[in-house]
């Protein structure tokens, strides 16, 4: 076969594979695209079978979620949700990172049992552990308060920060550690200005996903809230009532409770492909 003849089917190969990648690319977008549309529609719009995609536009269910109509306030469940996601996401780097470093820098004693180990915590189904949570916050008055959703959220996300980050850092060269210590640096030292911003964009890519899974978590805070540690989550169910689910009110309030996220991504997409991607290629 001819270098031409190669050459074009390798392009043809390429030109298939970017086809294949946009027909899913917009198969994924679809459902959020639908959902942003039937948010602007009134609800009797919204609920017609098949959908109208002539309906005029209104911002009915966006002013009603932020209770217009007279509901509840969607606030304090955002405020509540940003306040766990954030604080327990710093808990989180706050502990894995120096785990991560004795996990590979200064490796321990069979470091990768201990890696399995954290990942083994994940195994448990979540509901498993829903009576004994819910016994102990109730025996040390901690039901409804968000303080308690930051200690599980931290919990939770800790294992899957450390297996994370310790694969970033252990593609950090020994030689510049080194170099820090014969300097003088002392490990806080070492930790804060010379691997921290090395592993840079591995630290961001961890603390997106501990992010997204603490703002996207709904079974521990259906359970042990109540009114005063609701979640943007919990708020939504709330939509699901006894005369109905009111589609374009529900579609307006899962659109503004994923713009969080979708902007966390946004902001951190540069650093999260860079921290995914490091060690794929040496």
């Amino acid at each position: 076969m001819s270098a031409v003849a190669v050459r074009l089917r390798s392009r043809r190969k390429g030109v298939g594979l970017g086809l294949v990648a946009w027909l899913l690319g917009i198969l994924f977008f679809l459902p959020i695209a639908w959902m942003a549309l039937t948010s602007f529609h009134s609800e009797a719009d919204a609920a017609t079978n098949p959908p109208s995609f002539a309906a005029s536009l209104t911002l009915d269910g966006y002013r009603e979620f932020f209770g217009a109509g007279g509901g509840a306030s969607p606030w304090p469940a955002l405020i509540n949700s940003t306040v766990a996601s954030v604080a327990s996401t710093l808990f989180v780097l706050v502990l894995a990172f120096p785990a991560a470093y004795a996990l590979s820098i200064r490796p321990v004693k069979k470091w990768t049992d201990v890696l399995f180990f954290f990942l083994s915590t994940k195994m448990l189904p979540a509901v498993a552990g829903l009576l004994p949570l819910y016994l102990f916050a109730k025996n040390t008055d901690m039901l409804d308060n968000i303080w308690l959703l930051v200690i599980l959220y931290t919990s939770m996300n800790l294992p899957i920060a450390v297996w994370m980050m310790q694969s970033f850092l252990a593609e950090i060269p020994v030689a510049v550690i080194e170099a820090a210590r014969v300097d003088g640096a002392k490990l806080p030292t070492i930790l804060t200005r010379v691997v921290a911003p090395i592993a840079l964009p591995g630290i961001a890519a961890t603390a997106l996903i501990c992010f997204i899974f603490s703002w996207n978590e709904l079974l521990f805070a259906r359970v042990l809230t109540g009114v005063v540690a609701e979640t943007a989550p919990v708020f939504l169910t709330g939509f699901i009532t006894s005369q109905g689910l009111f589609l374009a009110k529900v579609c307006a309030a899962s659109l503004v409770i994923s713009l969080p996220v979708l902007a966390a991504g946004f902001a951190a997409q540069d650093k999260l492909v860079q921290g995914l991607s490091l060690g794929a290629v040496k």
